[in-house]
Parts: structure tokens; C-alpha cells; sequence
């Protein structure tokens, strides 16, 4: 009987011990939220719960992952910093055009140069300088964003549809009016005779709630040299040459639709809208701000759940019949120096717990980490890191090589990245609204653009 007692007491004793030992463990164990962009593709989102797991196996630390459409990421984020209930980390493919630099303007986002200054030598240079933004509050730029990944223009065409029209790749022209020429002349008319369909030959990206429509039409104002601000921000619309070749630009856009070239429902079209005429083979050739509509096919080569019918339409349409390819050459004959959009994310200064959120983004911006997330999304985001883009993956196809050499050659930021004010007029897009008006409205182009520049100036004066 004195053994059980002796035994029971010492169990207790034990039992105490290991609680003193393990609840202050438990106790301090955190939790942090976080808010991210729904990926493109499954395997994008894979790679990110598997970076969450060892995460949270090295620290302790629980990740409670939120993820959202593109399309609600902003007014959910909006809704939370009204209530004072932000997330610890907040990621959306549409912060940096639309809110990011007001967001740093404001005061409202946390100084993230602790983390990110360390770790500068690893990444290319551009993705730094559009993560360093400007704050009114604490009258300095800083680190008040995170470099994730980076996106820019291509031109996709159907090899076949191109053949079944009567040419080949090497008939397309590389002088601008040749170029537009070529395909609203010579190739509608030949996919539409060899057919017998309706298919148009260009989708050009015209409505005002695309964001491929504001990143097209930037593409033409690069053909034209056209240069909205300064390095510091200031404005330069009152300079007649500007307006001159924003005017020329606006009128080449708008002339395709007005050509009959373009669908009339791309004046209407989302961001997905194009892909999808693409990929129904309605337009023969689209521009698009990343490689999404060539990776679309690539994932379905390999996709289980499909027939082994489309899966081999997926590999075809991967491997022989779509081409990524670039733009013309600019008018002058110069090579167009394209637009790179560096995507961010951002801690809030209310957050609650902040060193836990900046010890997550340093986890997740360690090359083994963030790499398989970039290549999860098969080639529709380029790395921020200089080890990444080096990685064989870039070189693995055509498509991914045509990433590679477009960025190696050298990018431009966008003007929202020297003034927070253009997220204001890309969430308006105030140049989708000018195509509209020549397209929809027969305004004149010259009225149009002075229109466009007045609320720039309005906006972002």
C-alpha cells in the first residue's frame, strides 16, 4: 500500500514537473495570420503550404493562411485596416499597382529594412528599388514591401492558325506599321477565308476593369518614348512632345478595334478574357503580361484528372503551336524596352505580431523556399533573386527562355513606383477610359489624350 502511495505521489510530482516545464511553451507559442493572393495554378499554392509547414516546424511559430481571389484582396484589405484588424503578412498580385504606395505614403506599413537589408546582394536590382517606397508620416524612403516576384509583356500567337492563314513566323514584320499591318490585312483576311469563321487576328486588351489593358497600352507609349514622369515623380505631361506621341500611341491602339481587327467585346474584356479568346481560338495572336495563357497548356500536359486525349493537346499546343515572342520594333526602329512590374508584400504597423511576420518573410525569401514558388507558377512570374533566374528551369523550353532573354535585356519600372498617385489612376484606369471614348464614343484621339492628361494632372500633380 506504501509503494502505490509513494508511486501515485511521485507520478503527481511528475505530472506537475512536466506541465511547469511544457506550459510556458505552449503559452508563449505564437500564432500569425496571413493573407495571401490565390495562386494561378495549384502547384504555385502547393509550394507555399509546403514552405508554411517547415515554417512552422523550425519555428514554433503557427501560420494561420487566409487565401482570396485577386479581386477581393483590396477591399478585404481595405475593410481590415478600417477595423484596426489587419493580418501579421498580406500578399496580392494587385497591391503594388493599385494601393502599395499609398499604403507607405499614409504611414501605414511597417519599415521592413531590417530583414530585407541583409539580404540585398541576392536580389537584382530593380525588384529592390520598386520595394522602397516613400512615407509622409516618417518623411524618409525605406523598405515598405517585401520583392516576391516580377512580370512583363508578351506576345502569344497560334502557330497553326498562323499557317492555316497562308505565312509563316518569319513572314511577320519587325517595323511597327508593318507589323499591325500584317496582321489586320493580310492574316484576318486569310484565317477567316481558310476557316470560313469569324476569328479576328489581334485581341486587344480595352476594358476599363483589365489591368492588361493599362499594361498593353504602356507598352505602346514605350514604342513612342513616351515618359510620363521623371525619376522623382514629377510630372512632365505639359511637354508638347509628349502629348504628341501619347496621341500617336493612343491612336495606333485604338485603331486596331477600329480596323475590325480586335473582337468588339475586348472594349469590355477582365484580365482573364483574353486567355480565354486565345485559347478558344477566336483571335490568332493576343499581348499579355505574363506567360499565363502558354503555362495554361503546359499544365494541362501533365494534368491527371484530364483525358489522355487533352492531355497530348496540352503538350501539342505547349511544344509546337504557341510562340511567345516580343513586340516590333518601336517606330524610330529602336528595340522597345519593356515594363517590369515587381510584385510586393507588405507588413501593416498595426499589425500584432511583427517580429513573428518579419521572421516568416525572411523564411520564405530563402533562395530553397522561394524558388519552387516562383517555378509552381510554370513560368508566369519571373525571380526576384539572381540565383533564381540562373535556375535551369528558365532554360527547360522555348516559351521559358523567351522570359529569360526579354528580362535579361534590361527592364523599366513602372510610374507608380516614382509616384504613389498613378496606383490612383491604374485603379481608375484612366487609359482604358480614353480608348473608350475614341473607340465607343468617337471621340477624337487628340481630345481623348488631352482628356487623359488633364486627369493625370488632376491625379498626380
Amino acid at each position: 500500500m506504501r509503494s502505490k502511495v509513494i508511486g501515485a505521489v511521485s507520478l503527481a510530482v511528475a505530472a506537475v514537473g512536466l506541465f511547469a516545464v511544457t506550459a510556458p511553451a505552449f503559452a508563449q507559442q505564437k500564432t500569425i495570420t496571413v493573407w495571401w493572393g490565390k495562386g494561378f495554378y495549384r502547384s504555385e499554392d502547393d509550394a507555399l503550404i509546403e514552405t508554411i509547414k517547415k515554417f512552422e516546424a523550425k519555428t514554433g511559430i503557427k501560420v494561420e493562411l487566409s487565401q482570396y481571389a485577386i479581386q477581393d484582396m483590396i477591399p478585404k484589405t481595405v475593410a481590415a485596416l478600417d477595423s484596426g484588424t489587419v493580418p501579421d503578412v498580406a500578399y496580392s498580385d494587385s497591391y503594388d499597382v493599385q494601393a502599395q504606395g499609398k499604403w507607405a505614403y499614409e504611414g501605414k506599413l511597417e519599415d521592413l529594412s531590417d530583414i530585407m537589408k541583409p539580404i540585398e546582394g541576392r536580389f537584382v536590382q530593380n525588384t529592390l528599388d520598386a520595394s522602397i517606397l516613400y512615407d509622409d508620416v516618417a518623411k524618409k524612403k525605406a523598405y515598405y514591401g517585401f520583392p516576391l516576384k516580377q512580370q512583363s509583356m508578351h506576345v502569344q500567337i497560334w502557330n497553326d492558325m498562323l499557317e492555316k492563314a497562308g505565312f509563316k513566323v518569319s513572314d511577320i514584320p519587325n517595323t511597327w506599321e508593318d507589323y499591325w499591318t500584317f496582321w489586320c490585312d493580310k492574316v484576318q483576311p486569310g484565317i477567316r477565308k481558310a476557316t470560313g469563321q469569324r476569328i479576328y487576328a489581334v485581341g486587344q486588351p480595352m476594358g476599363v476593369e483589365s489591368t492588361d489593358s493599362f499594361q498593353s497600352f504602356y507598352t505602346f507609349m514605350d514604342a513612342y518614348h513616351v515618359k510620363l514622369v521623371d525619376d522623382d515623380g514629377k510630372l512632365l505631361v505639359d511637354d508638347p512632345k509628349v502629348r504628341e506621341n501619347l496621341i500617336k500611341a493612343m491612336k495606333d491602339y485604338t485603331d486596331t478595334y477600329i480596323r475590325g481587327c480586335s473582337p468588339p467585346s475586348s472594349t469590355t474584356w477582365k484580365d482573364p478574357d483574353n486567355n480565354v479568346a486565345f485559347h478558344n481560338k477566336t483571335i490568332v495572336m493576343t499581348h499579355n503580361f505574363t506567360i499565363s495563357i502558354a503555362a495554361k497548356w503546359f499544365e494541362d500536359s501533365g494534368n491527371q484528372t484530364l483525358t489522355p486525349e487533352q492531355r497530348a493537346a496540352g503538350k501539342k499546343a505547349y511544344e509546337e503551336d504557341i510562340i511567345t515572342a516580343s513586340f516590333p520594333k518601336a517606330p524610330d526602329g529602336s528595340t522597345i524596352r519593356y515594363r517590369s512590374d515587381v510584385k510586393t508584400g507588405l507588413v501593416f504597423k498595426v499589425a500584432k505580431n511583427k517580429a513573428e511576420a518579419k521572421q516568416f518573410i525572411s523564411f520564405l525569401l530563402e533562395e530553397q523556399n522561394v524558388r519552387p514558388y516562383i517555378e509552381g507558377a510554370l513560368g508566369r512570374w519571373f525571380p526576384v533573386t539572381k540565383e533564381s533566374q540562373e535556375s535551369p528551369f528558365w532554360q527547360a523550353d522555348k516559351h521559358r527562355k523567351a522570359v529569360y532573354a526579354q528580362f535579361k535585356g534590361g527592364t523599366a519600372a513602372f510610374d507608380f513606383t516614382k509616384n504613389w498617385k498613378f496606383t490612383i489612376l491604374n485603379n481608375e484606369n484612366v487609359w482604358a477610359k480614353a480608348m473608350n471614348r475614341v473607340v465607343s464614343e468617337k471621340v477624337p484621339v487628340d481630345k481623348a489624350v488631352d482628356e487623359l492628361i488633364a486627369r493625370i494632372k488632376q491625379v498626380a500633380g
